[in-house]
């Protein structure tokens, strides 16, 4: 069960080396629990080996250069990879960025950007069913952002991927083009599973390497196994993240499942955590390997999961491409 707030002595050694893919921080349009410097201070004193800054609003790589910065000198590495905790940007293709946006992309990638995600909040899929969850399930922060943008009149259209016929639009083709030729990681955001599959098999066609399907037991996701099972077919990693289970918007034994059925190889273990009213941060890893572990699933399997794929997509540090 994904019920317990205190991580294993076990899971922290364990988790030792990871890297948190998907956060939630401060700075942020919203509130959340910890700021980017805490994290960062807070995982060199668990052992992890860093974390992605994920924004749904703005471009996180010269956020995470500072952080880097700041970061070597505090603990004397002239470089990360010595030691060091290694804070990673990223960008999400919503309509604050300008959607499917070459030039976002482009400058993101340049400034050392790693991860690109399609749109996640400005999804048609996701602008569909925004509000569907689980009864009792907590209520995602960006729900109360996304209504009081919506009744102020603050509102754009849906950021597209595929046109009628189900095929990608030419600026899916271009950014993905761009990920390819800059080796960033792509994640589906919050597209359908349809349009993840379309946009996965596009992406590896423009010679994209990693792919990640973002948290596909979301609600706004919600992928069937059939589904899960093409994507991970595809070469695609299937990201489970800590709160989607924790918060009631999936069930635990459920997500165990899907795991075992699409293979540890294929599985990204991240938190997705920051928000206040949810376990800090640093504990999110060890605490789903000790959930892992309690599902039966074996050491190796857990280490796969949440630290060599970690580290596999995180790729090492290459500073600024400009």
């Amino acid at each position: 069960m994904l019920n317990s707030t205190t991580p294993s002595e076990w899971a922290r050694r364990l988790v030792r080396g990871a890297y948190d893919l998907h956060v939630h921080v401060e700075p942020d349009v919203m509130r959340r629990q910890v700021t980017d410097l805490q994290l960062a201070r807070r995982c060199q004193d668990v052992g992890l080996a860093g974390f992605a800054l994920k924004s749904h609003y703005v471009p996180t790589a010269e956020r995470a250069a500072v952080l880097n910065e700041a970061l070597n000198k505090e603990t004397g590495h002239e470089e990360m990879g010595q030691g060091g905790v290694r804070v990673i940007g990223a960008l999400t293709l919503n309509a604050s960025v300008g959607g499917l946006n070459p030039i976002a992309v482009e400058i993101a990638a340049r400034e050392g950007a790693r991860i690109l995600w399609m749109p996640t909040l400005d999804a048609a899929n996701h602008r569909a069913k925004h509000a569907d969850l689980p009864p009792g399930a907590t209520p995602p922060m960006w729900l109360a952002l996304q209504r009081d943008l919506d009744a102020q009149g603050v509102g754009v259209p849906a950021v597209d991927v595929l046109d009628d016929a189900g095929r990608p639009l030419p600026a899916t083709r271009e950014v993905l083009r761009l990920a390819a030729r800059h080796q960033l990681v792509v994640a589906t955001g919050h597209l359908s599973a349809y349009e993840s599959r379309v946009v996965a098999e596009a992406a590896f066609e423009a010679g994209v390497r990693h792919v990640i399907a973002t948290h596909p037991e979301f609600p706004q996701q919600d992928m069937s196994l059939d589904d899960q099972l093409a994507l991970a077919g595809q070469g695609a990693f299937l990201e489970r993240c800590f709160t989607t289970p924790f918060t009631g918007k999936y069930d635990w034994a459920r997500m165990a499942g899907n795991i075992r059925a699409t293979g540890a190889e294929h599985t990204i273990i991240t938190t997705d955590l920051g928000q206040p009213h949810n376990p800090p941060v640093e504990d999110g890893l060890p605490l789903m390997a000790d959930a892992l572990r309690a599902a039966g699933f074996t050491d190796e399997e857990i280490t796969t999961m949440i630290v060599s794929n970690s580290r596999l997509l995180a790729g090492p540090d290459q500073g600024n491409a400009a």
